[in-house]
C-alpha cells in the first residue's frame, strides 16, 4: 500500500501540472479533485479491469487512502474483464480485497435498493469505446437511474472515446429498444463517458434525476487517436479492433463470423457460405470466446488488420457479404435490428441499394442528433 500511495501523491502533482505540460490527464488521475467529493463517504465503484491509472485500479488507489469502499459493482465481461459476450456473471468476492463484487449482468442489470444500502456515492469508471451497442454506457443508465431513486451522488471519472473523432450510422427507433441500444443515438455518438453521462440526465432519459458530478479530464482533443492502454473487453484487444468496432458488429446480427475464437477477433470477418473470398481463419473456443460462431469450421472472408483506419462507419463489407451469399434468407437473424437499433437498415440492404443511398436516409436524424449533443459536450 505504501508504494501505491507514492505513485499516487505522483499522480497528483502530475495532474496538477497537466494543463501546462499538454498531457492527457484522466479524471481519474485527479485524485485531488476525487477527495473533495467521496472524503468520510460510503463509497461504491462501478468498475472493470479498465478502472486503472497506470496499471493502479481506483479500488487500491482509493483503500490506500483510507476511503471507505462497501462494494465494487461490475458490468458485462465481470469485473476482470474475461467473460464472453453475453455470458452471464454471478456476485462474487474480490480476493484482494475481500470486498463483494456484484454483478450487474447477472440477475439484474441495475442495481437493486438492497444492493445500494449504506451507500452515499457511486464511482463510475470504465472505459467505452464510443459505440450504442457496447454495453457500459447502458450499465451507465441504470447505475445513474438506481441511484437517483435512492438519492445516491454518481461521480463519473471522464476517460476518451477512442471512436470520438466522428458520428455515424441511424439514429435507434424507439420500438428497437434494447440493452445493446436503450437510446435515440446513432450508431457512433463521438461523446465521452462523461458527456453521454450528462446526456441521459439532461434528455430525462432516467425515471429520476440524482446529483451528478463529472471528473474532467485534461486536455483532452476528440480528434487525436486514443490507444487504450487496457483491453476494454476480451474481444477487442486493440486499437485496430476497437476502430472496426463499430462496423464490424453488424455482422454479429447475420451469418457472418467477425473472428471471434481467433486471435484477431474484430480485424477480419468471414463465413463457411462466402467461398468466393480466398482469405481464411478458423474460429476455434478459447478463453472469451468459448462458443464462436462457426466453430471449427473454415470461414471465407477479408482480413481488415491493416486497413486504414476509420472515420465513418464502413457498409461496403455487409452490402458485399450479403450480394455474395446463395441462401439469402439465412443471412440475417432477429439480433440485427436490434444492433442497428432500425428494421431499415436490413430492408435497405435487401432491396439493394447502395452505400451512399443508406447513409442519405440517416441525415435527418443525424443533424437533430447533432444538435442535441452539442448541449452536454465538455471539451
Amino acid at each position: 500500500m505504501a508504494k501505491i500511495r507514492q505513485n499516487i501523491i505522483i499522480l497528483m502533482i502530475l495532474s496538477s501540472f497537466g494543463s501546462n505540460a499538454q498531457q492527457l490527464v484522466l479524471g481519474a488521475e485527479r485524485i485531488d479533485q476525487i477527495l473533495k467529493s467521496i472524503n468520510n463517504k460510503n463509497i461504491a465503484i462501478v468498475g472493470n479491469q479498465t478502472s486503472k491509472v497506470n496499471d493502479i485500479h481506483l479500488v487500491d488507489t482509493l483503500l490506500s487512502l483510507q476511503q471507505k469502499i462497501v462494494s465494487v459493482f461490475s458490468p458485462e465481461h465481470g469485473f476482470r474483464g474475461t467473460e464472453d459476450a453475453g455470458a452471464k456473471i454471478e456476485n462474487q468476492v474480490d480476493k484482494k480485497t475481500g470486498l463483494p463484487i456484484i454483478s450487474l449482468y447477472g440477475k439484474n442489470k441495475k442495481p437493486t435498493k438492497k444492493q445500494l444500502e449504506g451507500i452515499d456515492i457511486m464511482i463510475f469508471d470504465i472505459q467505452d469505446v464510443g459505440a450504442r451497442f457496447y454495453t457500459y454506457i447502458s450499465t451507465l443508465h441504470y447505475v445513474l437511474e438506481a441511484s437517483g431513486e435512492q438519492n445516491i451522488k454518481v461521480i463519473v471519472l471522464d476517460r476518451p472515446n477512442p471512436n470520438g473523432h466522428y458520428i455515424d450510422g441511424p439514429v435507434l427507433e424507439n420500438e428497437f429498444k434494447s440493452f445493446v441500444g436503450m437510446h435515440n443515438i446513432p450508431i457512433v455518438h463521438a461523446m465521452t463517458i462523461g458527456e453521454y453521462a450528462q446526456m441521459i440526465v439532461g434528455e430525462n432519459w432516467i425515471n429520476k434525476k440524482g446529483d451528478l458530478e463529472i471528473i474532467k479530464m485534461l486536455n483532452y482533443n476528440r480528434t487525436e487517436i486514443y490507444n487504450l492502454p487496457i483491453k476494454p473487453s476480451p474481444n477487442l484487444p486493440n486499437s485496430k479492433s476497437i476502430n472496426l468496432y463499430p462496423s464490424l458488429c453488424l455482422f454479429e446480427g447475420t451469418n457472418v463470423s467477425i473472428g471471434r475464437g481467433t486471435k484477431q477477433p474484430f480485424q477480419h470477418f468471414g463465413s463457411p457460405f462466402l467461398k468466393h473470398y480466398s482469405y481464411t481463419f478458423l474460429p476455434k473456443s478459447r478463453p472469451g470466446s468459448k462458443f464462436p460462431k462457426h466453430e471449427n469450421s473454415s470461414c471465407f472472408g477479408k482480413n481488415l488488420k491493416y486497413y486504414p483506419n476509420l472515420s465513418s462507419l464502413n457498409l461496403d463489407w455487409l452490402i458485399e457479404a450479403y450480394n455474395q451469399t446463395n441462401n439469402k434468407e439465412d443471412f440475417f437473424n432477429s439480433f440485427f435490428d436490434k444492433l442497428a437499433g432500425t428494421d431499415k437498415l436490413r430492408t435497405q440492404i435487401i432491396s439493394g441499394l447502395s452505400d451512399y443511398e443508406i447513409k442519405a436516409s440517416w441525415e435527418p436524424g443525424l443533424k437533430e442528433f447533432k444538435k442535441t449533443r452539442i448541449k452536454y459536450l465538455l471539451y
